[in-house]
């Protein structure tokens, strides 16, 4: 959004004229109100506080993506790489020397994508009159509405979560799963978590859209082909003879699903058939007898996968969250509302709007 006030304008007219821009009802809706909720969290959380919260969100993340299609795969990623270090507490979006975006698994993330949740922020403030809404419950929405916006699942998140006081250390924040593990490495690195292997597979599926870097998938065909897992040969040939020219290292890009790039869908599914996966990671899960027949059924069934996607994403929103009196919910995203070592303070502008709210 080019302003605050053109964000806040574009809200109140979607509200009273009921101009959204997409129609939800035709998203596949999972029912995840049976899902096990942490304590501190509910479905109606804002009832009383925010009740437009979810109306905000979905209408502000449909005009983002409306403008750019590629914010939502980077909203996914976003949400994960916040949740799996220490819990879905925001602190990923916290700037400064220490910030957990400075670290090797979080350096491709968007920065369009972390903004976009503080200007979702912004103007949820501005509406409920007051920091009420903490930004790890707006990116647990946004992702929601973004995967909605791609083709994929609607479902129901439980909201009260705080926002984290400072990030993740780094030696936490690299214990995220990387794209060269194998199969029994991710099954650990998930099952330290709480997630079990049917969410590996289905959260491994946010590989249905999106884009990765070269330095990412190179092990596929440097020096020669890797056949464990197997590489389909032309696929291959068609990475190398890609990335030959990535300089400076990073700039090419390939994408996740070479079927529906764009889409989020089972796809996915059909190119780890087909030994079409861009990562390690992704190809041995329909190799490994752990995960094979999970992979195998995504592949025939798209409503299995979004029903456990949906499920899975749920379940994964909820780890290590705070709640009630822990943490805070912050006046901005990026910082946090008292001074803490190696992450950036409001500025005086910040604190000078927290003051009139």
């Amino acid at each position: 959004m080019a302003s605050s006030t053109r964000a806040a304008a574009i809200v109140l007219v979607a509200f009273f004229c009921g101009t959204a821009h997409h129609n939800p009802a035709a998203a596949v809706k999972v029912d995840t109100t049976g899902v096990t909720v942490a304590d501190g969290l509910s479905f109606n959380f804002y009832e009383n506080t925010c009740p437009h919260v979810e109306l905000i969100v979905e209408f502000l993340v449909g005009e983002f993506i409306r403008e750019d299609a590629g914010l939502a795969p980077a909203l996914i990623r976003v949400f994960f790489h916040d949740c799996f270090p220490q819990g879905c507490d925001a602190s990923l979006l916290l700037n400064g020397t220490a910030s957990e975006q400075k670290e090797i698994p979080n350096q491709t993330l968007r920065p369009a994508a972390l903004k976009l949740v503080e200007d979702i922020r912004e103007v949820i403030h501005k509406v409920c009159g007051g920091p009420v809404v903490s930004c790890a419950d707006i990116l647990a929405l946004a992702t929601r509405d973004a995967l909605v916006d791609a083709g994929g699942p609607s479902y129901a998140v439980p909201l009260g979560r705080r926002d984290g006081l400072a990030p993740a250390l780094p030696n936490i924040t690299n214990t995220l799963p990387a794209p060269f593990f194998t199969v029994p490495a991710l099954i650990k690195s998930f099952g330290d978590r709480g997630l079990n292997v049917t969410d590996l597979v289905a959260l491994s599926g946010a590989h249905s859209f999106g884009i990765s870097h070269c330095p990412s998938f190179k092990d596929r065909f440097d020096p020669v082909n890797d056949n464990n897992p197997a590489i389909d040969p032309k696929f291959a040939e068609t990475l190398k003879a890609k990335c030959v020219g990535d300089n400076p290292v990073g700039t090419v890009t390939q994408k996740m699903d070479v079927r529906t790039p764009d889409v989020f869908d089972n796809k996915y599914y059909f190119d780890l058939v087909a030994k079409q996966g861009l990562f390690k990671s992704d190809q041995g899960l329909v190799v490994h007898p752990a995960t094979n027949r999970t992979a195998i059924r995504f592949a025939l069934n798209q409503g299995a996968f979004f029903d456990q996607f949906a499920k899975s994403m749920v379940k994964m929103s909820q780890m290590d969250v705070l709640t009630g009196t822990q943490g805070e919910i912050r006046n901005n995203c990026a910082v946090p509302n008292k001074p803490a070592a190696g992450i950036e303070t409001a500025s005086r502008e910040d604190k000078d709007l927290a003051a009139e709210m």
